[in-house]
C-alpha cells in the first residue's frame, strides 16, 4: 500500500465525517478548499462501483508560492491534496503527498522551512480529520 512520498494514515471515522472533519480544520487554519472531487460519485455517474474515494484541493499561496519559487514546476503539485478513502475491509485512511518529497520530485534547493511548515500543517490537519481530540 506505500507509495513513495505518500503519507497515510488510519481514520477513526467513516469516509464522510473524515472528509467533514478535514474540511473544517483545513477552513479553520484560514485555508481556502479550492475543490472537493468525488470520485466514486463520478465512477457511479458512469455506472462503474468504487468505494467512497474523495479528494480535497486546498492550500494558500502563502505556503505554496516558496516552492514555486524555488522550482516553479512544484506548480503541478500545488495546491496541496488530500484522498479520503475506504478500503476493501471498510477501513477508512486519508493519504497526502509529503511535502519533502514534492520538493525533491521538483530538486528544489534551499526550502526547509517551507517545507518543514508545510509537513507540520498536514499532519496537523490530518490529525484533526482522523482521530477523536
Amino acid at each position: 500500500m506505500a507509495a513513495d512520498g505518500l503519507t497515510t494514515i488510519r481514520s477513526s471515522f467513516g469516509p464522510e465525517e473524515t472528509m467533514s472533519r478535514l474540511g473544517a480544520a483545513v477552513r479553520a487554519k484560514g485555508l481556502t478548499v479550492f475543490a472537493n472531487v468525488d470520485h466514486a460519485a463520478g465512477a457511479a455517474a458512469v455506472g462503474m462501483p468504487l468505494r467512497p474515494t474523495n479528494l480535497l484541493i486546498f492550500g494558500n499561496a502563502r505556503g505554496g508560492t516558496p516552492l514555486m519559487q524555488a522550482e516553479q514546476t512544484i506548480g503541478i503539485d500545488l495546491p496541496l491534496k488530500a484522498l479520503v478513502w475506504q478500503d476493501a475491509d471498510a477501513a477508512t485512511w486519508l493519504s497526502y503527498n509529503d511535502p519533502s518529497w514534492i520538493a525533491q520530485r521538483h530538486n528544489a534547493g534551499q526550502v526547509d522551512a517551507v517545507v518543514g511548515a508545510l509537513s507540520a500543517a498536514l499532519q496537523a490537519l490530518a490529525t484533526a480529520a482522523t482521530t477523536a481530540q
